[in-house]
């Protein structure tokens, strides 16, 4: 019903910069809140930032002055700078969507890698 699907994951040097990307479609009434998790192996699913439709943005404290999370509409993105090889992970896009009748689920991607390695 509805889907959301990440890109702009790759391979890039530490102290690099990539972009991530967001997208959900099908049946949205509103987002009420989007974020960004990721997943290394042998690790347990971090949040890495979240922002909701006032406007609160939250990050983790190991991204916090590096990663800046953005929103306009359906789409979402995740700049992030000054990468180090412990943000390599897969990132996944988790979506808060409230339907027409006032209900509300969430969704998720099925991720994106990012390698940082020289």
């Amino acid at each position: 019903q509805v889907e959301v699907v990440e890109s702009g994951g790759g391979l890039v040097q530490p102290g690099g910069s990539l972009s991530l990307s967001c997208a959900a479609s099908g049946r949205i009434f509103s987002i009420t809140s989007m974020g960004w998790y990721r997943q290394a192996p042998g690790k347990q699913r971090e949040l890495v930032a979240r922002i909701t439709s006032a406007g609160t943005i939250n990050y983790a404290d190991s991204v916090k002055g590096r990663f800046s999370i953005s929103r306009d509409k359906n789409t979402g993105h995740l700049q992030m700078n000054s990468l180090k090889p412990e943000d390599t992970a897969v990132y996944l896009c988790n979506v808060d969507v409230r339907s027409v009748a006032g209900l509300w689920s969430d969704y998720w991607g099925q991720g994106t890698q990012v390698t940082v390695s020289s």
